[in-house]
């Protein structure tokens, strides 16, 4: 059964799920662990604690509530299971890495066309 908790090692961020299924074909290695929860249609990063302090992409938040994590090697559901699997070394993703990822999967923003 998948625990729900809130981390100390760890800040969640929240992207729908069309604009994370881009941002993991982008990061490709460079993807630490990522919960995926079919009900909330949502992906979910595990970030170093602080990285999210200054977080503003498009359509994605820094999650401060409970977040279900699967049981180790659950790929699939029903429920929150595990779209990337963490390793022993392949929990976090770089929250540099991970925010460039979404902007290249959100493409040029309104504000960005005209300048």
């Amino acid at each position: 059964m998948p625990v729900t908790h809130t981390s100390t090692d760890w800040e969640a961020i929240r992207v729908p799920r069309f604009l994370g299924l881009t941002a993991l074909d982008i990061l490709g290695s460079r993807c630490g662990a990522v919960v995926d929860d079919p009900v909330e249609m949502a992906l979910y990063w595990l970030i170093p604690v602080g990285a999210g302090a200054t977080w503003e992409v498009a359509t994605t938040r820094v999650d401060t509530e409970h977040l279900t994590i699967p049981v180790p090697r659950r790929p699939r559901g029903p429920g929150p299971h595990w779209r990337m699997c963490p390793g022993e070394d392949r929990w976090l993703t770089d929250a540099d890495a991970l925010r460039a990822a979404l902007e290249d999967a959100l493409g040029p923003q309104p504000s960005e066309a005209g300048a």
